[in-house]
């Protein structure tokens, strides 16, 4: 058993539930905060025993004393960050973001630096930069400006300075990372979520428009929960920013591997010809360098293995024709 005590935030939605399946088959011990009692996420993926082993802490993002006691009633001594309001949500309710994203990520850089945590881990996005059109170049380097088009992507921007001011003056230490389009089990809802949840339509039997096309940076699920693992297991100083990297590929190949695993959802599944309002991909090579190589699941299989988890899940009950109606409108 691994000496890590991990608090994982947002450890119920995509890339958190399966931050925790990685630690927890590393041996971590993981200790979960939620604000929501949706689990579905984490059942879909997780062994009954995984998913009875973690320690769950139900409390408000901001609330510094309910964060304070449970890290110390649990010995945690590493942070994964990820909780916060999803684009969408943002835009709806700039107040209610701001209060989540922005003022829960300075409260859980404030609980480190009470606790003398050595190692924080945040999610960025790639929301922090503008729309393709904003760019000369395709692939956007560790220096392109930032360009926020959304309350989300500022609320981001945010977050890394208050990263870069914790270790200019408390010399607290942390790994942000900014995934671009994550899809594959869990990934729901968000933004970017469109590809995944058309993958959730075919293996329900369902037609469904994805409401953008082009060609981004689609990362897997767990492909993107690993690089967050490699960064709670790195020893460093600073208050670095990475982007996760990868391939390139198109919603129309996304379909091509829907309807391969699928074949009664060709012509099911179709998409609005526009864009998505942040950059095509982000280089990645920085990452690379500090963390190791990037692991990369091939799209067919990462869509094949999508399809395959919700097809299980639905006929083992585990998701219902509510599910279905809620993320599918």
């Amino acid at each position: 058993m691994s000496e890590e005590r991990v608090l994982v935030t947002g450890a119920t939605g995509c890339i958190g539930s399966w931050v925790v399946r990685n630690l927890l088959q590393e041996g971590v011990e993981v200790v979960a905060l939620t604000s929501s009692q949706r689990l579905e996420r984490l059942k879909l993926i997780l062994s009954e025993a995984e998913f009875h082993s973690i320690a769950f802490v139900n409390a408000d993002i901001t609330d510094i004393a309910s964060l304070e006691n449970a890290a110390r009633k649990h010995g945690v001594n590493r942070i994964v960050h990820l909780a916060g309001m999803q684009f969408p949500f943002c835009a709806a309710d700039p107040i209610e973001g701001a209060a989540v994203n922005v003022g829960g990520t300075v409260t859980v850089f404030e609980l480190a630096r009470r606790l003398g945590i050595e190692r924080l881990v945040y999610a960025s996005s790639a929301a922090v930069y503008g729309p393709a059109s904003h760019y000369a170049e395709a692939v956007l380097g560790p220096d392109a400006e930032f360009f926020p088009t959304s309350h989300y992507g500022v609320y981001k921007v945010a977050n890394e300075q208050t990263a870069r001011v914790y270790w200019q003056n408390d010399k607290l230490a942390s790994i942000g990372l900014r995934p671009h389009s994550v899809y594959g089990p869990g990934r729901d809802q968000g933004a970017t979520s469109k590809p995944t949840v058309a993958m959730i339509a075919a293996a329900a039997g369902r037609p469904y428009n994805i409401n953008f096309n082009g060609r981004y940076q689609f990362q897997f699920s767990d492909d993107a929960a690993k690089a967050f693992v490699r960064a709670v297991h790195a020893t460093f100083d600073g208050a670095a920013v990475y982007n996760i990297g990868g391939s390139i590929f198109g919603v129309d190949e996304i379909i091509g591997c829907i309807e391969a695993a699928v074949p009664a959802a060709r012509g099911r599944i179709t998409f609005d010809d526009r864009p998505m309002v942040f950059p095509q991909a982000l280089d990645g090579r920085q990452i690379v360098e500090a963390l190791g190589a990037y692991v990369e699941t091939p799209l067919e299989q990462g869509v094949a293995r999508t399809i395959d988890c919700y097809r299980s899940a639905l006929g083992k009950g585990l998701l219902d024709t509510a599910y279905l109606d809620r993320v599918l409108a």
